[in-house]
């Protein structure tokens, strides 16, 4: 969430700024950084993508040097979008025999897309990403060839409060269904797919495994229909939880865990907190082309990304939260709050994929219910 503070405030700009500006970056090509460099003979280099716009800039302004540094390989910036299209564009490259990036950014479900399709992932080289032993396994994601991708970075849907108004702080998710002066006091997110099923999958049933059966999506559906008296704003832009926490019209709910602390930074009603069952976790990994030959490259910049020093620097200066713990980094203990916190809600990603058209149908019935 924050690099540093001037007057007071933190200086920075949120993930979803950062998604929100990759829109605007579709005139940034791969190659810009090198446009220009002389030929040099046996120069290392790699392709690698990244989500556009200040995510990739600062990726390229403040990540690659520090790379191209330590190990004399060049990095080519690629501009992906932050979604399933990557999928097609990579499918549509290997039928050509021809590699747009060498390294992707994919979250989970879009891993596991890939896997399913086939031919879509290359195996990577776990003996030759030393740094790798750093993550936690939720983050390293095996498939039947081995390993296929590494973490990169994460980011968290938080609990939030207006601590002036609830006092003292949740310790559960709980009180959200149960404490009676929380009526029409909350703000919640009204896609299916916003976490919240995992929230309630975690605080009342077994987490994702859950979420795995239709009977067991019904019951945890069930049981979000018993919060909704306590509901003021099922909201569906980010904008609109924001207002509604600032003007005090909800003074509980889910939000982003960086765009809280950007708001309480700036002196509004909002603190982030990470009950005991945790908050729901979401993470890119690094994936490797099929069609790639720089294998080697590759393993060499996973490592590196995986270094706790890397951890620590993409967090001050992208806004992500590491995935290794922050024991191994130098990050102060406000740092480490504006980004991250434990424990963490692994969402059931495999259950939105498979049981999509179930869950989207039980969970618009409940909405539009009494």
């Amino acid at each position: 969430m924050t690099q540093k503070k001037i007057n007071g405030r933190f200086d920075s700009m949120t993930r979803r700024d950062i998604l929100r500006a990759g829109a605007g970056a579709a005139a940034l090509t791969a190659g810009t950084s090198v446009l220009g460099m002389p030929a040099i003979a046996q120069e290392r280099s790699i392709k690698v993508g990244s989500y556009g716009g200040y995510f990739e800039d600062s990726f390229k302004k403040h990540i690659y040097p520090v790379f191209t540094e330590a190990t004399g390989i060049k990095v080519e910036s690629v501009t992906q979008p932050n979604s399933s299209d990557w999928l097609v564009t990579m499918q549509q490259a290997a039928a050509s025999g021809t590699a747009p990036a060498d390294l992707s950014l994919y979250g989970k479900d879009t891993m596991i897309k890939a896997m399913r399709i086939g031919g879509l992932l290359k195996p990577l080289d776990a003996a030759k990403i030393q740094n790798a032993s750093n993550l936690k396994a939720d983050f390293l994601y095996e498939g039947s060839d081995g390993l296929l991708g590494v973490g990169a970075m994460a980011w968290f849907t938080a609990m939030v409060i207006n601590p002036k108004e609830i006092k003292p702080a949740p310790t559960s998710w709980k009180e959200f269904w149960e404490n009676p002066a929380l009526e029409a006091s909350l703000g919640l997110s009204k896609q299916y797919d916003a976490r919240f099923l995992d929230i309630a999958a975690a605080t009342y049933f077994d987490g994702a495994e859950t979420l795995m059966t239709e009977e067991g999506i019904t019951a945890v559906i069930d049981k979000i229909a018993e919060i909704k008296p306590n509901v003021a704003l099922w909201w569906t832009a980010e904008s609109q939880m924001e207002q509604a926490m600032k003007n005090e019209d909800v003074i509980g709910g889910m939000y982003y865990l960086d765009v809280a602390g950007l708001m309480a930074a700036d002196g509004f009603p909002i603190a982030p907190i990470f009950p005991k069952e945790g908050n729901p976790i979401g993470y890119g990994s690094w994936c490797l082309s099929p069609l790639s030959e720089k294998s080697e490259e590759a393993a060499e910049f996973i490592s590196f990304s995986c270094d706790p020093a890397t951890q620590a620097l993409m967090s001050r200066k992208i806004g992500t939260a590491p995935l290794v713990d922050k024991s191994l980094t130098d990050l102060t203990d406000e740092e480490y709050a504006g980004v991250s916190g434990e424990p963490y809600i692994t969402p059931a990603y495999e259950a939105y994929l498979d049981k999509e058209s179930f869950i989207k149908e039980k969970w618009d019935a409940m909405l539009a219910g009494a």
